[in-house]
């Protein structure tokens, strides 16, 4: 995350990748990140990860574990302190982040009753949007 409120310096490849999945209609897995920035003179799998990671540890990029993939956080920056939480299209194949505080109270609350030691969290719902569930 940015630190006292500010927006992190990108560095040009972790830009690039930023611009790439904010521009993505989709979940994007780091090779497809790859092939969009060939072009741009990525070469290796490993500088898209190693932007993605900064990505992620800045709070600008969401990884999807369930897709292996990767999503533009779609919050301006600051403007949720929960962790994300995502709605997974199985049809379409569309996402939709949101927080929501109470659920992740109690998932705290839990792991703090149980005495377990959270280290993240990252909530993944999957089943059918409203466009797929009508068409």
């Amino acid at each position: 995350m940015s630190v006292a409120g500010k927006a992190p310096e990108l560095t040009r490849n972790q830009a690039l990748v930023h611009g790439a999945l904010v521009r993505a209609d989709g979940p994007l897995s780091a090779y497809e990140v790859l092939d969009r920035l060939r072009e741009q003179g990525f070469k290796a799998p490993l500088q898209v990860y190693r932007a993605l990671d900064k990505l992620v540890a800045f709070g600008l990029v969401h990884r999807l574990e369930s897709l292996n993939a990767f999503v533009a956080c779609s919050h301006a920056e600051g403007e949720t302190e929960e962790p994300a939480a995502f709605a997974i299209c199985d049809s379409c194949g569309g996402v939709t982040e949101f927080a929501d505080a109470r659920i992740t109270g109690d998932l705290k609350a839990w792991a703090e009753t149980d005495r377990f030691s959270l280290t993240g969290m990252t909530i993944e719902l999957r089943g059918l949007c409203a466009a797929c569930q009508t068409g």
